[in-house]
């Protein structure tokens, strides 16, 4: 499964483009923004660098959930479910690679974009050592439990789903303190946030930054969550397989 998700993408200059293109351009319109307002408003190179650390980071959860998304998305246009599920392909093993082939649509794009922000911009992800690591992992985590669950949904109710692809992570977009702190949000949206694990990635991102300090409590946080969220979104991908599989829906994908 992977050499054939693997082969769909190398075997395609225009998917190989559009892996990076949206990150390095988001990169790119972010990077002269803070340009100018780090000479304008006076930043320091900290603050200057959040900006741009936060565009890459939410590029990890964006891909990481469209990758997912996509992979199953060419299986519907491919009609070619039944097919992969005659086989002795058991859902689990489906799941790894989806997950596995997103992984790789993910450090590919971003990649690409964080080694221009370092060309253009002299600003490293890197900077942030080894709680990088933690972010990227955890941001992955979120947008894999949500590919997966919108995955369910276009095996449950086929292509007319398939504008969640797009849509569903864009959700978490404003409540997630991506570029801003939680508290600027208004009190009842907040508890909506604080249910998130990238509003705790992206705070703890903001601690690192300005003052130097990882926060343990916020990286626990994330993990729980995290925990909770990759659980329910598999368990919904398995739940919607059994569903289709008992009503015939498998055969039936992209009509």
């Amino acid at each position: 499964m992977m050499l054939r998700y693997w082969y769909l993408i190398h075997g395609s200059w225009v998917r190989l483009v559009e892996i990076a293109y949206w990150p390095t351009l988001q990169m790119m319109v972010w990077g002269f923004m803070t340009i100018y307002l780090s000479d304008a408003m006076g930043w320091r190179d900290q603050a200057a660098g959040i900006l741009i650390s936060a565009v890459l980071l939410w590029d990890v959860l964006f891909r990481s959930q469209l990758g997912v998304a996509l992979a199953f998305l060419e299986e519907l246009y491919a009609r070619n479910l039944g097919q992969l599920f005659i086989s002795p392909l058991r859902p689990m093993e489906l799941i790894a690679a989806l997950l596995m082939i997103s992984l790789i649509r993910t450090l590919l794009g971003v990649g690409i974009a964080a080694i221009l922000a370092l060309w253009f911009f002299d600003y490293s992800l890197l900077s942030m050592g080894l709680p990088l690591a933690f972010f990227l992992s955890q941001l992955l985590v979120l947008g894999w439990s949500i590919g997966l669950m919108v995955s369910a949904a276009l095996l449950r109710y086929g292509r007319g789903a398939e504008e969640l692809a797009w849509a569903a992570v864009v959700i978490l977009l404003p409540i997630s303190g991506i570029y801003y702190p939680l508290e600027v949000l208004p009190a009842w949206v907040q508890p909506f946030s604080y249910a998130l694990p990238s509003s705790y990635v992206f705070e703890g991102m903001r601690s690192l930054l300005l003052e130097g300090h990882f926060d343990f409590m916020l990286a626990l946080a994330a993990l729980i969550l995290n925990g909770a969220y990759i659980a329910l979104g598999s368990g919904i991908f398995l739940w919607s397989f059994r569903i289709s599989r008992q009503r015939g829906l498998l055969l039936a994908q992209g009509e």
